[in-house]
């Protein structure tokens, strides 16, 4: 093999090429942001990620406000549980205003 020959400048560039996609592909695989042909910087973008932030932002209102109730519902219970009057009627109408 030549050091000076064709052959030889041809697998430097193609080595070149290779580890150049191969760091690129690293890079975006693992979601750093990638370089593009002018030095600037590309970054991933997910198309849902507007959508999927709007879904869990609703869920978790939907999820405060059951547990503001059952905040509520508790201490109900708790109060009914720790009275001592033995006035079944106060306690039934507790119970069903709880319904």
């Amino acid at each position: 093999m030549s050091w000076g020959g064709p052959a030889f400048v041809l697998a430097i560039i193609a080595l070149s090429i290779g580890g150049w996609m191969f760091t690129t592909w690293i890079r975006a695989k693992h979601g750093y942001p990638i370089e593009n042909e002018w030095g600037g910087t590309v970054h991933r973008t997910d198309a849902d990620a507007d959508r999927k932030i709007a879904l869990l932002t609703d869920d978790n209102a939907k999820l405060a406000d059951k547990i503001v109730r059952l905040e509520d519902r508790l201490s109900v219970l708790e109060r009914i549980a720790t009275e001592n009057n033995g006035q079944a009627a106060r306690l039934a109408d507790q119970i069903d205003s709880l319904r």
